[in-house]
């Protein structure tokens, strides 16, 4: 195949209850019970009990399922690397996921093309910083006053697919829906630094297949378009066809073209914020409150109410052009 373009599906699992728990649209948990069926080891972010992104291994799907979802963080891979190359040499089938990074840092460890490692990476926005993280569930744990068990970075089953709400529960039983991390992160000043020249921002990839949200689905094969989720995926190699057409069974697919799921992580690196120095010396000085009420647009009183005096400022304005069309306002006149 053309390795300077890869091939491009949409991709549903065939199962709804399957997608219903997935991120997307349900592609990895297809992918991953393949290799669990096949005696595999599957490699993965989750989120241990301190609220710790970590890579881990499994051979079984409940360590799988926790693999499933964002982690909107950087995650360790403590000596998980040495830990797939026995396992290859071993002979085993693995599948490892993570970030492109994380993928061509393992392919510079093993060396050896291997034929039963199979890696698997996202289209990656930007990796977060640990420590903005751990603070923000400390100021949510003395704002609450109780310990944060589990946070859902997208709470697709309340929320829907596309909305990007953060939801934290609590060990007292409460829940909290919030937008403030996703602020800090689609503000870009919580990256790491060298994700604003990451090499990886294109439409190839150092994994065998690549996955993501597919936005713009409902313009390219609106029959897909239910806000359940749908999964982009992008096949690299002659490798990563080989595992599609395995699991091409459980999945509803349409292959579509590369340009008409393009999104900006696979367009360029985000460019460093002009007021990141500002960020990061807020943040080493100033509590959290403070730096969600400056740094994020859906926190706090005046934000809101900036948010309700643009959102009618939209509405006359609308009102206005609507009225100038129809003839019954000489904007000349003003």
């Amino acid at each position: 195949m053309d390795v300077k373009k890869p091939m491009v599906f949409a991709v549903k699992h065939a199962d709804e209850n399957v997608r219903a728990k997935s991120r997307s649209g349900g592609f990895f948990t297809a992918l991953s019970d393949y290799v669990l069926e096949n005696n595999g080891i599957i490699y993965g972010c989750v989120m241990n009990d301190d609220l710790e992104a970590i890579h881990i291994r499994t051979t079984d799907k409940n360590g799988r399922d926790l693999m499933r979802g964002s982690k909107y963080v950087q995650s360790n891979i403590g000596d998980i690397y040495k830990d797939v190359k026995n396992e290859l040499i071993n002979g085993k089938i693995v599948l490892f996921t993570g970030t492109s990074c994380q993928i061509a840092g393992l392919k510079c460890y093993v060396k050896y093309e291997y034929e039963n490692l199979l890696c698997m990476d996202i289209v990656c926005h930007g990796v977060p910083s640990p420590i903005v993280f751990r603070e923000y569930i400390t100021w949510m744990e003395k704002k609450y006053k109780s310990k944060v068990i589990k946070v859902n970075f997208r709470n697709k089953k309340n929320f829907g697919w596309r909305e990007h709400i953060e939801t934290i529960e609590f060990n007292n039983g409460n829940t909290v829906n919030s937008k403030v991390f996703r602020d800090l992160f689609y503000k870009h000043n919580i990256l790491r630094p060298s994700c604003y020249e990451c090499p990886y921002k294109s439409i190839m990839h150092p994994g065998d297949i690549t996955i993501a949200d597919y936005w713009g689905i409902e313009k390219v094969v609106p029959q897909f378009d239910d806000n359940k989720g749908v999964s982009l995926v992008l096949v690299n190699n002659d490798k990563g066809v080989k595992f599609f057409e395995k699991v091409k069974k459980d999945l509803v697919w349409e292959e579509t073209d590369i340009e008409h799921c393009m999104q900006p992580p696979l367009e360029a690196p985000f460019k460093r914020p002009l007021d990141r120095g500002a960020f990061w010396k807020d943040f080493h000085t100033k509590k959290f409150e403070y730096i969600a009420r400056k740094y994020t647009q859906n926190y706090g009183f005046s934000n809101k109410i900036k948010k309700k005096i643009f959102f009618v400022k939209c509405k006359v304005s609308n009102v206005v052009k609507k009225l100038i069309k129809r003839g019954f306002y000489d904007k000349g006149n003003t």
